[in-house]
């Protein structure tokens, strides 16, 4: 059995995170920031397919799901 700041950790892992695009922000520096790793930007485009129509194009202000 886990200790409750383990289960604490694990319920923060299955919330989900969101993150408001600013002026200068791109997908990659987004998932480098949040994700660790530049090259899962990918993984932010399809947890966001109704609000990312062009990867190249994305406006400060959108609000974006982080996935885990």
């Amino acid at each position: 059995m886990g200790s409750l700041q383990d289960e604490m950790k694990d319920l923060k892992r299955r919330e989900p995170r969101y993150c408001v695009v600013k002026a200068g922000d791109s997908l990659s520096k987004i998932a480098k920031e949040l994700l660790g790793d530049a090259d899962r930007w990918p993984e932010i485009v399809a947890a966001n397919k109704d609000r990312i129509d062009d990867p190249n194009a994305i406006e400060p202000g959108l609000k974006l799901k982080i996935p885990s």
